[in-house]
């Protein structure tokens, strides 16, 4: 069973219980440099926050990676005390095995609100500061990666 599963919520999430259930989802998890991944579900969530968007987007951005991470399951998802839009901006931002970015970016465009949090990711995945700690291929992959996506979804690169 995964973090969630079988609690028998009465109640919808409110931020700070998903928050709280991001983090423990994610907990011994890094990033690519070695941190605590909960920096970046945080930073990410505060980027859809500061770029104006609602509570389904923030609790959303705390749970982009958790499916595709399998921090969480689907079916809890499904099953999870949240609105239906922060479930559809999960699915939408959820990369999915062996999928082209052009089908990825396609769904992200077409799901309400899945851009803006699919933004704040690529904005921190992008900051030159975190790519800093990395080494020089995998710098670069990522860079082109996300570079790419940016021009997929239409973006400006740092935005």
């Amino acid at each position: 069973m995964t973090a969630g599963e079988g609690q028998g919520y009465a109640v919808p999430l409110g931020l700070a219980e998903v928050e709280a259930l991001a983090r423990a989802a994610h907990a011994g998890q890094t990033d690519k440099a070695g941190r605590p991944y909960a920096e970046h579900l945080r930073a990410v969530a505060e980027g859809v926050r500061t770029r104006g968007g609602d509570s389904d987007q923030i609790a959303a951005a705390w749970l982009h990676d958790a499916v595709e991470d399998d921090a969480l399951s689907a079916r809890w998802l499904d099953e999870a005390p949240l609105s239906g839009r922060t479930k559809d901006i999960v699915l939408a931002v959820t990369k999915r095995p062996g999928e082209p970015p052009e089908a990825y970016a396609g769904r992200v465009l077409a799901t309400p609100g899945a851009l803006l949090v699919k933004q704040a990711d690529l904005a921190h995945n992008a900051d030159p500061a975190r790519l800093a700690r990395l080494d020089d291929a995998t710098r670069a992959r990522l860079t082109e990666k996300y570079a790419r996506m940016h021009a997929l979804l239409g973006l400006n690169q740092g935005t």
